[in-house]
């Protein structure tokens, strides 16, 4: 994360256009918070022991809860200023992703049991699948504005988080937090990094590859053909 934080600000160190420094500013803040929160992790404050009924005590990495309630907003800022999306919209998407994250933190900590646990994480999930949907619907409507070649790049970053997005709960469901324990702890953090750098690392490369596409021009274009 340290690494893609450095490699974005390099990136974006000449850029004088001034729609193109947004993303740039917001992609380099993604990473940056990931990599607080995985040092946080790493050196064992951002971890916390609760003990639930009929599970024992569990291992709760909060960090991740923190990172993802500043990061996933983030990034669906820039998936909505990429397709010109209004107030409203915007607005949507990031309640929904603050819900979605709180509900699911309040899983991870709830101590009345298994059962208790999984209806949270049903709850974070349902707003997850709406948050998806609206992606697929009225933000993608309001990107067909734009310009093809970003329109296209849009449609790359938004399939890049539907699948990413998607595999989350499932870990979650599969690890050591829902009490299954069908992945082990170790497998389970493997697999939340490997997702967390798809989806914050590699979406910032493919968004920040296509400069030319960033730029208001793009957006203008569009709007005058129509």
């Amino acid at each position: 994360m340290t690494l893609g934080t450095l490699y974005f600000i390099a990136q974006g160190w000449s850029v004088r256009d001034a729609e193109q420094q947004e993303y740039y500013i917001i992609t380099i803040f993604i990473p940056a918070i990931a990599a607080a929160s995985y040092f946080s992790m790493a050196t064992g404050f951002g971890l916390i022991e609760v003990p639930v009924q009929g599970l024992g005590t569990l291992d709760i990495y909060w960090a991740r809860y923190a990172d993802w309630l500043f990061t996933t907003p983030l990034l669906l800022l820039d998936l909505a200023l990429l397709a010109g999306a209004d107030r409203n919209t915007i607005a949507t998407l990031v309640g929904l992703d603050v819900f979605m994250i709180v509900t699911g933190l309040v899983g991870a900590l709830a101590r009345e049991g298994a059962a208790v646990r999984l209806a949270w994480w049903g709850i974070s999930t349902g707003a997850l699948i709406v948050l998806l949907y609206y992606l697929l619907g009225t933000l993608s409507e309001q990107a067909s504005a734009m310009s093809g070649e970003r329109a296209a790049l849009f449609a790359r970053l938004r399939n890049l988080v539907l699948v990413l997005w998607s595999l989350y709960p499932v870990v979650w469901i599969l690890g050591t937090e829902s009490g299954f324990e069908i992945l082990p702890l170790g497998v389970e953090t493997a697999a939340f990094a490997v997702l967390d750098l798809a989806a914050k690392v590699g979406f910032g490369i493919v968004l920040l590859r296509s400069r030319s596409v960033l730029s208001g021009s793009a957006t203008r274009s569009a709007q005058t053909a129509d």
